[in-house]
């Protein structure tokens, strides 16, 4: 059973001293004298015994409880990179993800396998690859009941496991468990909130107050606070009516560089530094009871920010992540990291910290190594490598098919493959582009003529992106004499890794993804588009 201790029993020194070969005070060949006393005495020493037996087991045990470190994992809903002061990004206050980075160790090459809600939470919580997931790769749909989850494994092992906010979601867990699968739920405090669009949840005040009290006295936790910011819908105007700038915002080049754009930016700083004062109130709290020095604290998110080619696309900025990580005096502070960070590798790092042996079902590797080094820069060598795809994510095209891609990142490329590239990347016109979310800045591009394409229009079956020079990715070198060797090379090193971990897609399953029910409002499907269709026809002929 998971987290029970297991002790050994020194069968070779039991032996010996049973055959006088040790110095036990008694011989095989010439008996104790005064036998019948010491059978009187026996009973006693036994009790003796035990009970100082049980005294320095009790002990040890404590000990070791009070020696597991807790966890904080704290998670933001549609929080992308290099959106943190500690990466030198203006357009952002981050003062708690930046305290970490300065105590802990900040990453520059975190990664998601899958920049969409569900799929990458489900990843985090079953450390795999979204396309080892079965359902599991998908957005809004019933969680995969088969797989076992770090907190899972975690309460197994004594820890008190918790979340508030925004666990595994959105989708259905209820079909095959009590809990989300991020942990029981701690949601009972609500606050004030700067902005109407946020939600009214009291992360920090639902750990302090509703789940650290329900814990026993030493027990080590795990707490999952899962902010629901920055996720659309916004204020809008909420950055400017709180002293931001225009001149703030960090324009990418896919976008227009227009005040209606900046203004959008703008408001989703706001929401991100509402997530960051919730994890610093948590982070002091912890501070004042002497728990920050033996708690890992991550601050991290599941995909980039809610604009258009960016969540639930495939480019550098769709899935990669902030991340930063502070272990007091175990992770010795100030150091950046380079080395490549899975989502799948949360959970076998977590249970590798709390002296758990990794769960037979991760695919993801500990990085705890790396929390412990003294080094920085690029530690392990062999973390050098991504891989990130998709299937389907929301409705809107015919059949309601997703758009299949895998992609693989290295130091120095990005190559994407397009499975099926007459397919609209982010859903049909007719439905709205509904793999995009609703926003000032996806009106804005949809009323462009220049920046349309890269957002909404169809793509080539292959990309490949210098990502050192290009990390917004405006060049494509598929086409280019000079990369066609390296772009062959990235294909099958993607390929072969992608069946070497079970892809249905490479290992004769592709239709399974379309088979996978979709949970959510059908309200974009392609069926309800053509049946709205055929009422406003049959109305007009009226």
């Amino acid at each position: 059973m998971h987290g029970i201790l297991q002790f050994e029993h020194n069968s070779t020194e039991s032996n010996q001293a049973l055959n006088g070969n040790v110095a036990t005070g008694f011989s095989p060949i010439s008996p104790p004298r005064n036998l019948g006393s010491m059978s009187r005495l026996l009973p006693s020493f036994i009790a003796v015994c035990t009970t100082f037996a049980a005294t320095v087991l009790t002990g040890t045990l404590i000990a070791a409880e009070k020696n597991r470190p807790n966890i904080l994992f704290c998670i933001a809903d549609d929080w992308g990179w290099p959106h943190a002061g500690a990466y030198g990004s203006k357009l952002v206050e981050t003062p708690t993800f930046d305290r970490l980075a300065r105590e802990g160790v900040l990453f520059t090459n975190a990664f998601t396998s899958n920049p969409k809600c569900a799929p990458c939470r489900a990843s985090i919580t079953t450390g795999r690859n979204s396309w080892q997931l079965e359902e599991g790769i998908s957005h809004w749909n019933r969680w995969p009941e088969q797989f076992i989850t770090f907190p899972d494994l975690l309460a197994e092992a004594g820890y008190h496991v918790g979340m508030t906010g925004k666990g595994w979601g959105p989708g259905d867990y209820e079909h095959a468990r009590e809990t989300n699968p991020a942990g029981p739920n701690y949601d009972k405090f609500r606050n004030e909130t700067p902005g109407k669009s946020m939600s009214a949840l009291d992360y920090s005040r639902n750990f302090i107050e509703h789940f650290l009290p329900a814990r026993e006295p030493g027990q080590p936790f795990c707490f999952w606070l899962g902010a629901f910011e920055p996720h659309r819908a916004y204020e809008q105007g909420i950055g400017e009516r709180s002293g931001k700038q225009l001149a703030d915002a960090e324009v990418p080049a896919y976008f227009p560089d227009t005040p209606t754009v900046r203004g959008d930016l703008l408001d989703y700083a706001i929401e991100v530094e509402w997530y960051d004062t919730h994890v610093g109130r948590a982070l002091t709290h912890l501070e004042a009871i002497g728990e920050l020095g033996n708690t890992i604290v991550v601050m991290t998110s599941d995909h980039g920010m809610p604009f258009p080619r960016v969540k639930g696309q495939i480019y550098e900025m769709g899935f990669h992540l902030p991340l930063a990580v502070r272990w007091g005096d175990h992770a010795p502070a100030g150091r950046t990291v380079t080395d490549f960070i899975n989502v799948r590798d949360f959970a076998p790092t977590f249970l590798d910290a709390a002296g758990l042996k990794s769960h037979p079902q991760f695919t993801g590797r500990s990085f705890l190594d790396l929390l412990r080094s003294t080094a920085e820069g690029r530690i392990d060598v062999s973390r050098d490598v991504m891989l990130t795809g998709k299937e389907r994510h929301d409705m809107g095209r015919p059949h309601d098919w997703g758009y299949p891609v895998r992609a693989i990142r290295t130091d120095e490329f990005l190559y994407v493959y397009n499975f099926e590239p007459d397919r609209w990347p982010a859903g049909n016109p007719e439905t709205g582009y509904r793999n995009v979310d609703a926003s000032p800045t996806k009106t804005e591009i949809l009323e462009s003529d220049d920046y349309y394409e890269l957002s909404f229009g169809k793509r080539p079956a292959r990309e490949l992106y210098a990502i050192n020079e290009d990390p917004e990715c405006m060049h494509n070198l598929a086409d280019s004499a000079e990369h066609t060797a390296i772009m062959a090379e990235l294909h099958l090193r993607l390929m072969a890794m992608l069946k070497a971990e079970g892809d249905p897609r490479l290992n004769g399953r592709a239709e399974f993804f379309d088979t996978i029910e979709y949970l959510g409002r059908k309200t974009y499907s392609w069926d309800v588009w053509h049946e709205n269709q055929w009422e406003a026809i049959v109305a007009g002929v009226a």
